[in-house]
């Protein structure tokens, strides 16, 4: 093995070296300590065979944990100014580095060849939510997850009926997936130290979606219910859903939409597309 894991000594002379500073408006923050990003690895439960692939990839500190657990490592980077250094840290380990903004990049090119594809990633706050989201609705090579994110926004991909946190983007993620916290990471290992606390969650992609229902009459009815998320159902989506298709999915129009589960706006979609 002929590479060493980033330490915070070496981030910084990395840094220092080619007169980079990280970007605020990129949301970079580099993991700079090798017990935290093997135990990512070690979360993501990958190994030899597995075809991972990396979002952010910095400097690379995440990247070489994941090559030394055997994985085939495709790394992405948007940061032009980042990506030889990258280049010089990881492709002499085998990894593939594409440059390229993930919400834009032509994913069918990137994941051409292989079927299953893992994503391990350590994501900017401000995309975190949305970049999940699209992969889920969009690329599904990508058959598992494992994101750190930060806190509040882990907490509404894996949030379920009752939770504070319950919303569109945790209905969207338990009709794709199986979604779950499992573990958090300081903000002392990062470099810059950011304010927010962060999380790893992992996300497992269900083999068919959670509900048969239509996708775009379901999501635009949780669209429209959590607009005024502290109306009864019956007042939000007026206009919209028959009074009869409430008993007919069985739910009770006086809910609100925090309380129903993907099954409930599953059946409520159904009854409103039988009715008319």
């Amino acid at each position: 093995m002929g590479w060493r894991l980033l330490s915070r000594r070496r981030i910084g002379e990395l840094l220092t070296s080619h007169g980079l500073r990280p970007s605020r408006a990129l949301g970079q923050n580099f993991v700079a300590d090798p017990n935290t990003v093997r135990r990512i690895a070690r979360l993501a439960e990958v190994g030899e065979g597995d075809a991972v692939v990396e979002i952010g990839a910095g400097l690379g500190s995440l990247t070489l944990a994941l090559v030394e657990t055997g994985a085939s490592v495709t790394a992405v980077e948007v940061d032009r100014h980042l990506l030889p250094v990258l280049r010089g840290q990881v492709e002499a380990a085998g990894v593939r580095v594409v440059e390229g903004d993930a919400r834009t990049l032509d994913w069918e090119r990137v994941l051409a060849g292989r079927e299953r594809w893992v994503l391990v990633a350590n994501l900017p706050y401000n995309v975190a939510t949305p970049l999940v989201l699209d992969l889920l609705d969009q690329v599904p090579r990508i058959r598992r997850m494992l994101v750190m994110v930060q806190r509040e926004a882990g907490e509404r991909l894996v949030a379920g009926p009752g939770d504070e946190a319950y919303g569109i983007p945790s209905v969207k993620v338990a009709y794709h997936a199986e979604a779950a916290i499992v573990g958090h990471v300081p903000s002392t290992v990062f470099v810059p130290q950011p304010r927010v606390e962060s999380v790893l969650v992992r996300i497992v992609r269900r083999p068919r979606p959670a509900v048969e229902s239509d996708p775009d009459l379901l999501f635009s009815l949780v669209r429209q219910a959590f607009g005024q998320r502290r109306k009864m159902l019956r007042r939000s989506l007026a206009g919209r859903v028959p009074a009869d298709a409430f008993p007919r999915a069985g739910i009770d129009p006086e809910s609100r939409p925090e309380q129903l589960d993907i099954e409930a706006w599953g059946r409520l979609a159904d009854a409103v597309a039988a009715l008319g």
